[in-house]
């Protein structure tokens, strides 16, 4: 298991990544853009439809110029890397599938927000279009890059472990009745990609699945098979309390599991046993087969419990840059992940409650 790291300010860095960031919008602005100073980059350029929001974009984050128009963005051959984060068309279609490959035709490398499009046959063109370009894209899927799952991953790969055998995560979301038409599926297209990308991240490719539907509230459980042969489900709590916590992963091996909670509290049961049955007088086992506990503290200000590293943003952004810098695409987030994610999303958009090999 990898040892604590210190993460390096990078603001002083000598070789800098110039790039432009398409989109001014409220999410932007939270997560986003604030991240960019933990980054090796200079923000030569921000756009959006709307003159005052790229002009107080701009202020606000050190841009040298607010441009209303994209393809301005695009020739500006001082400009290595595009950002984009914008919203859905008029069909319920993301509008960034369509930017980002204009973008890589145009020469520039791609961090675009999730979900990068509608359809597998979009990514499948964006990432010919990458390929022949020689550009790096990564889709912004957070849910890879938080210490939480990035330390399930370490410990699913623990000898110690046994192997991963199932999973299950558990995420708030409702599937609508009409999965054929476009704009009623936005709100599920921009959510399942959260517990799908933890799947991937922590199982690998779904080869089949069986989705049943829960018609009051749209609730839905999906019986999962991984190409690595475990199993797994995925419940999609619609229903649950707003004051609930979102979500839960569950992943278990031979003789060990692992739980994480609200994204922030990993609670590792280590193989070990409860003494004999009927004859172990104490509930404190050995220590040497103890659960071990993370969470974080919010005493003080760290960046361990700063949301933009605790949500993987800083994280994603961070392998984004390094891999532009090292010329290749990135190890996690990169288009074959998206494609293996929207072939999940595709399943539910199909007819449920027969199996579907994915």
């Amino acid at each position: 298991m990898r040892q604590p790291v210190r993460f390096a300010f990078e603001h002083p860095a000598a070789e800098r990544l110039r790039c432009g960031f398409i989109g001014c919008g409220d999410h932007a602005y939270r997560n986003v853009y604030p991240a960019f100073r933990y980054l090796p980059v200079e923000l030569e350029a921000v756009c959006d439809l709307r003159a005052e929001r790229a002009e107080a974009f701009a202020r606000a984050f050190g841009a040298r110029q607010a441009l209303t128009d994209h393809h301005a963005m695009l020739a500006d051959p001082g400009i290595a890397a595009v950002f984009i984060v914008t919203n859905y068309d008029e069909h319920g279609h993301p509008r960034a599938t369509a930017l980002a490959l204009a973008a890589v035709r145009a020469g520039k490398h791609v961090w675009m927000e999730k979900p990068p499009a509608a359809s597998v046959a979009e990514l499948v063109e964006l990432r010919q279009a990458a390929l022949a370009a020689g550009r790096t894209v990564l889709v912004g899927f957070k849910k890879m890059f938080t210490p939480g799952v990035e330390r399930l991953r370490e410990i699913v790969d623990d000898p110690a472990f046994g192997g991963l055998s199932s999973i299950s995560v558990r995420y708030p979301q409702d599937l609508p009745a009409d999965t054929g038409d476009d704009r009623a599926m936005v709100g599920f297209l921009d959510h399942i990609v959260h517990p799908a990308a933890v799947l991937h991240a922590l199982a690998g490719p779904v080869t089949r699945v069986h989705i049943e539907r829960e018609a009051r509230t749209g609730a839905s459980v999906a019986s999962l098979r991984f190409a690595s042969g475990a199993i797994g489900s995925l419940h999609l709590t619609a229903g649950q309390s707003g004051t609930s916590p979102l979500e839960r992963v569950e992943v278990v091996g031979r003789g060990s599991n692992a739980v994480l909670e609200n994204g922030c509290r990993l609670l590792w049961y280590r193989p070990g046993g409860r003494g004999a049955y009927g004859r172990e007088p104490s509930f404190a086992g050995a220590a040497a087969t103890a659960p071990l506990l993370w969470e974080p503290e919010f005493s003080l200000g760290n960046l361990a419990n700063n949301s933009l590293f605790l949500l993987g943003y800083v994280q994603e952004m961070d392998d984004f840059c390094s891999a532009v810098r090292a010329g290749t695409q990135p190890a996690k987030g990169n288009l074959d992940d998206a494609i293996a994610i929207l072939r999940l999303h595709e399943a539910y958009r199909r007819p449920t409650g027969t199996p579907q090999e994915v």
